[in-house]
């Protein structure tokens, strides 16, 4: 689940589908999927998209179904697990997973989408309430803190750390490819560990991940050899910060190695 070769259907597509099939609108922004009701979707299917392991696919429910796992292991709220585990131990005080009704957000940003000539809040959406594949809100300056002790390996060790920097392998030992209807083309190839995308860029070493919702949009690259991070969040949707990302990259790798890149 953690590379996304485990088959499980996205239940953002099981959402539409009960959708559809009620011939109603199940969730809103104000009425949003929980976490126990993903996998009260995944267990209305079935088969999977296929065997475990024989192809990738990106799929949310993985990480919702992980979140459920840690809950039930530690026998706390997954949220809860997160700040006594992650967030107070390296400081993060601007950091939560965020659980309406459960904890409030200070100074938080909302979310914004330019609509014509003007600008509209889309801060919610109907899949904004799971914790496992989201919910948690921070700030530069913790998400920075998080990086730092990736690097240090005071948060995991580097024997740990390795699983994530090792790109998942299918079970005939090919590397798998982007499946139709994803943000790369149908069949180009796909390097991912345990959360991360680890395909190089310009021949320097990388690690990167994005997410978007409803008015946000976030990128965040590392080159752990260059030691260099890059954090891009925007709460608005008319910016595209993987693009903003790769300029600072350019900037900073064609400075720190005083030559034009390839």
């Amino acid at each position: 689940m953690l590379n996304h070769t485990s088959g499980l259907p996205d239940y953002e597509d099981l959402m539409a589908a009960a959708e559809k099939r009620k011939g109603a609108t199940l969730w809103t922004p104000t009425h949003q999927i929980q976490d126990a009701e993903v996998l009260d979707l995944l267990k209305q299917e079935a088969a999977g998209k296929f065997a475990p392991g024989t192809q990738w696919s990106y799929s949310n429910s993985g990480y919702v179904v992980l979140g459920l796992v840690v809950a039930q292991i530690s026998g706390k709220p997954f949220r809860e697990f997160l700040r006594e585990r992650i967030f107070v131990p390296l400081k993060m005080s601007q950091t939560l997973a965020y659980q309406k009704g459960q904890n409030e957000i200070a100074s938080r940003a909302y979310g914004h989408s330019k609509e014509d000539d003007a600008w509209k809040e889309t801060d919610q959406s109907p899949t904004s309430a799971t914790l496992g594949d989201g919910g948690i809100y921070s700030s530069l300056t913790d998400l920075a803190k998080w990086d730092e002790a990736l690097a240090q390996h005071t948060l995991l060790s580097e024997k740990e750390m390795q699983a994530a920097l090792t790109p998942a392998q299918l079970t005939d030992s090919n590397k798998p490819n982007w499946p139709a209807n994803s943000d790369r083309p149908e069949g180009t190839p796909v390097s991912y560990g345990f959360g991360w995308f680890l395909d190089p860029y310009r021949n320097h070493s990388r690690m990167w991940h994005y997410g978007d919702t409803v008015g946000f949009h976030t990128y965040l690259q590392r080159f752990p050899a260059d030691r260099l991070t890059i954090i891009i969040l925007c709460n608005r949707t008319d910016l595209d910060p993987e693009s903003l990302a790769t300029k600072v990259a350019d900037l900073f790798l064609r400075r720190a190695h005083g030559r034009s890149l390839p």
